[in-house]
This record gives C-alpha cells, structure tokens and sequence, in this order.
C-alpha cells in the first residue's frame, strides 16, 4: 500500500476485510473532550480493535499492525500485537527488522520502536550484532546524544557482543566533537564493561591521560572534568594522590580563566582530606585577593575555594553557599 494519503483505500471498501466487523472507539456516552480523528486513522483502529479482540493471527493482521502503525507509531498495544502475530505466524524476523528500522529512521525518539528492535535481536542473537550497532550510527549521524540509540548501543554490546572496535569509535566521535557528553559517557561505559580491556583498573592510567589532555586543550568543557573523577569512583585517596590529576588542576587554576571546574575539583579533594602544596595556596591566595572584601576574609582554604565559587559561579551561588556551611570539620 502506497503511503500517499490520497491513495489510501478504506478497509470498508477492502475485500478481503469484508468479513470483519469494525468495533468502534468507545468514549462514553458524554466524552468531555472528543478527538476529531481522521477518518482514515479511526477506520483504520476501527478494525484493529476487532482483530485484536477476535485474536486473530494472521499475514492481513500482520499489515493492518503495519497501517496502524504509520498513523501512530507510538501505540504500544499495536506494537505488542505485531509482536503476537509474528510468532503465530512464524514471520521472518529479518525482514521485519528491516520493516523496523525503516520506521525507527523517520521515528528516532520512539521508546516502542527501540522496545521492538530489542525485541527482534534477541530472537536474532549475537549475528545481528554489527547491524544494530551500524544502525545507531546512522542513528549519531543525525542526532549525536539520542538517549534511546545509546541506551541501544549499550544493551547490543552486553547482550550480543561487538567491543571490539567500541573504544576506536569513541576516539572518533570525541575528536570529531570533544564536547559529545554522550561519548564520553559511552567511554566510560566502554572501559569498565568491555571484556577485552581488563577493567577500570588496568585502564585508569592512560584514560587519566587522555582526559588531561582533553582538559588542557578546553579547560572549560565540563565533561573531561566529570569523567577524571569518575575514574576514581568510590577511591578518592588514589585521587588525591595522582600527580597527573593534581598537575592539571593547578596548571588550569594559574591561568586564572575558566577556574570553575578546577575550584570545584580542589573543594572536593580537600574534603577527602588532601593536604594542599605551597603553589596550590599560592594559587588560591591570588584568586581571593580578587574577591570582594565581604566575602574575603574566609578561615579556611575550602571556605575560600567556596567563596571564591560563589562570586565565579554565580548560576549556582546557592550550591556553593551550601557547601561552605556544610564542609566537613576537619576542614573548616
């Protein structure tokens, strides 16, 4: 069937569904707000509804699914159907996930389309594997942090495999746009759950490398920054002791631009209990003479470090005057 409006035949004028009859909406006697559907769209669920009532399985139930569908591709209870009747029939899934894909194209932000495709590749199994994930691709081609194509992406590879080339292509997708969160988050996902490259561990070095690098060339893209610490997740004493992690905070802090995600990168050690160096004090001493004199005269580094946050960062003034009247003892 064309998908040209004019050219769409009613199921009413169909022989082949001469048979059945159409069960309509029922709104009640008194709707308080009716829908004025097209009469195309209502004929059409018109008589989904019978089939799906009468439980009928069949290849014309199959294609009214499919007609349905391309009114309204987010009905999940059409989705579920089609589902039902490509196992009644014992359909091939190939060709359905090609069907599939051809909507999930014009349709990209679908969570019933993305249900459906994992659907059909775990009938498919690992063989499908590199299509899903050149799919995404195209998927990145057009919108880069489509959540619904990464949360894809990411089920593909724990379920059905294809890591072999993961952590190429967020080399690619980074260099292309260093800013891409998405891909940084996609990084991280990669280097902690990849069977081929031993774990966070074996890989926090050259990965802390690769962020200071990234922070050095944009101190001010936030997302380097959040993955540094996240190499450290629930082991801050190894942050606080990593001379690549301290180097780059300070080198970022002297040049006195861009000091938001350092300021609050130093808070954070100094609440785990680092023991800042001369040049760092240093560093914070020539930031807070810059202060107004009301909130200068702090009595402790990381008060300072909030205060000077404060007058930096003014969208979250109240955060950073939270944290100052709430930073641990020891360091107050």
């Amino acid at each position: 069937m064309s998908s040209d409006e004019d050219e769409w035949v009613p199921f009413s004028r169909r022989p082949e569904w001469s048979d059945v009859k159409p069960v309509p909406q029922d709104d009640g006697l008194h709707p308080v707000v009716p829908i004025a559907y097209r009469d195309d769209f209502r004929e059409t669920m018109d008589y989904f509804r019978a089939v799906y009532l009468s439980g009928e399985r069949s290849q014309r139930a199959l294609n009214l699914s499919a007609e349905a569908i391309s009114m309204n591709p987010g009905n999940y209870t059409v989705w579920y159907f089609r589902r039902l009747v490509l196992e009644a029939i014992n359909a091939d899934l190939n060709d359905e996930m090609e069907y599939t894909n051809c909507v999930a194209s014009r349709n990209s932000k679908n969570y019933q389309i993305w249900h459906h495709k994992r659907w059909l590749a775990e009938k498919l199994g690992p063989e499908v594997a590199q299509e899903e994930l050149e799919f995404t691709k195209k998927i990145f081609a057009i919108d880069a942090k489509n959540y619904h194509a990464w949360s894809h992406r990411q089920w593909v590879l724990e379920a059905l495999g294809g890591w072999q080339n993961e952590l190429d292509y967020c080399n690619e997708l980074l260099k292309n746009d260093i800013f891409n969160n998405s891909a940084w988050n996609q990084r991280y996902f990669v280097i902690t759950r990849s069977p081929l490259l031993g774990g966070l561990q074996s890989m926090r070095e050259s990965e802390v490398s690769y962020a200071v690098e990234a922070i050095l060339s944009n101190p001010e893209n936030e997302s380097p920054w959040r993955y540094l610490r996240g190499l450290y997740k629930g082991n801050p004493n190894l942050l606080i002791c990593d001379n690549q992690v301290l180097k780059v905070c300070l080198q970022v802090l002297n040049t006195k631009h861009n000091i938001i995600f350092p300021l609050s990168l130093l808070l954070d050690l100094l609440c785990h209990g680092f023991r800042p160096s001369a040049e760092f004090v240093s560093s914070i001493e020539a930031l807070r003479i810059t202060l107004p004199e009301s909130s200068s005269t702090s009595s402790s580094l990381a008060k300072t470090v909030c205060s000077i946050l404060e007058t930096v960062d003014p969208i979250r003034l109240n955060y950073w005057f939270w944290r100052r009247n709430h930073l641990p003892s020891e360091v107050c």
